[in-house]
């Protein structure tokens, strides 16, 4: 074997690693005044507002991705970080708020209370169920959103009163339900929960075995737990708070199951007594939300007033005849469950809202902290000029404003809903509520990670931002089901075109009456960051695995396959349909914001943005490689240009994460003098 060349790299290394020390240990017979280990400069904060350019201004960026209610926001943001029930604390000079997660289960749980007191006497909640249109509903998503960034356990407990218990008796129950409970709820007098999920079956509604009977001779109805496996599990204010709930169950009507109903059922007294033939346990500690009290319910023989079915949907007479408009079965049950989209729409945007702050954190210290110098006795660079560094974050930025603006139309057509448009909420909301949730997760991971040893101190929120929003991809539907359920929304949309021999109307499929895509053989940077470019792929992609994922049903089928099961046996092609539809839908929604807004910086750096997501999507979904509507080298384009553009969006990264409108009380330390929060001045505060 040839000897170690001495002008090799790993010379050069050895001789500049050695040049290093040789000036921490000098040699003390060369200056006998001067220690055998003496000190470097101390490293010095610097906050990255005095260096960091400011290219567009920030207040209209935060317009765009907040979208409504920036007032309201900012009187919310302000009253929380006055008030000593939010546990401000003193960092470095800076007042920081968020729960303190060392009390103990059971405190947190009682601060969840008084703080829901507090905001009760100061009328945050005024309207949120007795307002009307979609002011009122665009109002209360907004100040939700708010609660969220302080603690995910209080705006859960919020969302299970007012948008579960509150909601189920708004769009499930009648004028006769709405005088007596609505107001009520708004002012807390009752508090409510809500009994589906069970200890049995989540995702699975139809399967739920929970028992309700009519005995027309009281005029009463008789809830019944009959196995252990159906005890109402994970119901959110049940262990400790909740006075009445909503119970899905079977309703038996004269020895016939009519299906699943819910009913009003009261669980405690006003004191806080359980209620007679009512048992409730504590489902215990978890990894996360421990300031929600998610309790077990059972009931044996509970009786209840025939008025407490809600009966928007179906009714059952006095004399026990059951009454509905709806005679399908399975409509019927659609129309019971499609008012709980609103649980999805605020899980998906309070998903974004996570990954803002947990991006917010990571790259403002990531634009203070030093690592290594790259020369002999030269700086050491900041972790955001690595360009591993800005891979690993400018991505998922890009791919959070994509996923607001998205959170933003979500809202927007949900608030504006109309029985003809709840398929389209439905689709979107399930397609939506599992990417962000994923998203998510993937952010707080990667900004944790980034944030070095740092990232796992508590008080730098984004391991509990971790552990108190893990089971989002789990509640309000599971995010893998949630995204089958699109897939077969769209074979049925491309099954009935077929059949009617009609063009495709709805859910953005009107690209599939055009003639498909055509992608250039050979790809240049200029053609992968035009929208033309971008959106032709992303439909050619859709295209064809919706057609892909119809002829391998239909395959199925043809070998004596039942229809559910060539569903299960396609799954495959199943979530890569639901990816392409979702991403599709996001590159579109990105594109309808971009062109609303004028000529410009702004509108300069929000082409970027889309640019970014449209490339990143295309560089991380196999799909593309693997069904060939990109070639190897045409990939390794995009690859190269995915580089360029981090490089771009590295000198506005503090803009953009300051466009998100977070006040710095709601970051952490070390998105600040990291240094001065950690001194030694600081132990003795």
């Amino acid at each position: 074997m040839a000897s170690q060349s001495s002008s090799s790299p790993l010379m050069d290394q050895i001789s500049w690693r050695t040049s290093v020390l040789t000036r921490h240990l000098r040699d003390p017979s060369t200056n006998s005044s001067s220690s055998p280990l003496e000190p470097s400069i101390c490293l010095q904060f610097a906050a990255p507002e005095l260096s960091e350019k400011l290219d567009f201004d920030v207040e209209s960026m935060r317009r765009v991705t907040d979208g409504h209610n920036l007032e309201d926001r900012d009187w919310l943001y302000g009253m929380i970080i006055q008030s000593a029930l939010f546990c401000p604390r003193d960092r470095g000079g800076r007042v920081f708020v968020s729960p303190d997660y060392n009390q103990s289960m059971e405190q947190q749980r009682e601060m969840t209370m008084k703080r829901i007191g507090y905001m009760l006497d100061r009328g945050v909640f005024e309207g949120w169920l007795t307002g009307r249109g979609p002011e009122s509903e665009m109002r209360k998503f907004a100040l939700l959103e708010v609660i969220g960034l302080f603690d995910q356990s209080l705006a859960v407990k919020l969302g299970v009163h007012f948008f579960l218990w509150g909601g189920a008796i708004q769009f499930f129950g009648t004028k006769r339900h709405h005088d007596k409970w609505l107001k009520d709820t708004e002012k807390y007098l009752i508090k409510g929960c809500f009994a589906m999920t069970e200890l049995g079956h989540g995702s699975n509604v139809r399967g739920i075995e929970t028992v309700t009977t009519y005995d027309s001779s009281t005029g009463e109805f008789v809830v019944n737990t009959p196995c252990e496996s159906a005890q109402k599990y994970w119901i959110g204010g049940a262990a400790n708070h909740a006075t009445h709930t909503i119970v899905f169950s079977q309703l038996n009507i004269n020895g016939t199951s009519q299906g699943v109903h819910a009913f009003i059922v009261q669980i405690r007294e006003a004191d806080g007594t359980i209620r007679p033939n009512i048992r409730i346990a504590d489902c215990g500690h978890k990894i996360g939300l421990n300031g929600v009290d998610n309790g077990r319910i059972w009931f044996e023989n509970v009786r209840i007033p025939r008025e407490n079915l809600l009966n928007r949907v179906a009714d059952v007479s006095a004399d026990g005849q059951y009454q509905s408009s709806i005679k399908d079965p399975d409509q019927r049950f659609a129309a019971f469950l499609a008012p709980l989209t609103s649980g999805r729409v605020t899980i998906s945007v309070s998903a974004i809202y996570s990954a803002k702050v947990s991006l917010a954190i990571a790259i403002r210290y990531a634009l203070t902290r030093r690592a290594f110098s790259i020369s002999p006795n030269g700086p050491e660079v900041l972790l955001l000029d690595y360009p591993t560094h800005q891979r690993r974050l400018l991505p998922l930025v890009a791919k959070t404003y994509a996923m607001g603006f998205g959170g933003s139309y979500l809202k927007s057509i949900y608030v504006k809903r109309t029985p003809e448009a709840n398929k389209v909420i439905h689709v979107v909301s399930s397609a939506f509520k599992a990417t962000f949730t994923w998203h998510n997760m993937r952010t707080l991971q990667e900004c944790r990670e980034a944030c070095g040893g740092q990232g796992l101190k508590t008080e730098n929120r984004i391991g509990h931002l971790k552990s108190d929003h893990d089971v989002q991809s789990t509640f309000e539907g599971d995010n893998n089901v949630l995204m089958q359920q699109v897939s077969k929304a769209l074979i049925a949309e491309y099954l009935a075109a077929q059949k009617r021999k009609k063009p495709f109307k709805g859910l953005g499929l009107e690209h599939m009456n055009e003639a498909c895509p055509v992608i250039p053989a050979q790809l240049t940077a200029s053609i992968v960051r035009s929208a033309e470019f971008q959106t032709a792929i992303f439909r050619l992609r859709e295209r064809d695995l919706l057609t892909r994922f119809a002829a391998e049903v239909s395959n199925h089928q043809a070998q004596g396959q039942s229809k559910e099961y060539a569903f299960i046996l396609s799954y495959q092609v199943a979530e890569d349909l639901a990816r392409a539809f979702t991403e599709r839908t996001l590159l579109q929604i990105f594109l309808d914001t971009e062109a609303a807004v004028s000529d410009g910086p702004l509108k300069n750096v929000l082409g970027l943005l889309r640019s970014m997501y449209a490339l990143i999507c295309l560089e991380e979904d196999a799909s593309f490689l693997r069904y060939g509507y990109l070639s190897p080298e045409n990939a390794a384009v995009v690859r190269k240009e995915v580089t360029k553009l981090c490089s771009e969006l590295r000198p506005r990264a503090l803009s953009l994460v300051s466009s998100f409108g977070i006040p710095n009380a709601f970051l952490s330390p070390i998105a600040f003098d990291w240094i001065a929060a950690n001194s030694w001045a600081s132990v003795q505060h």
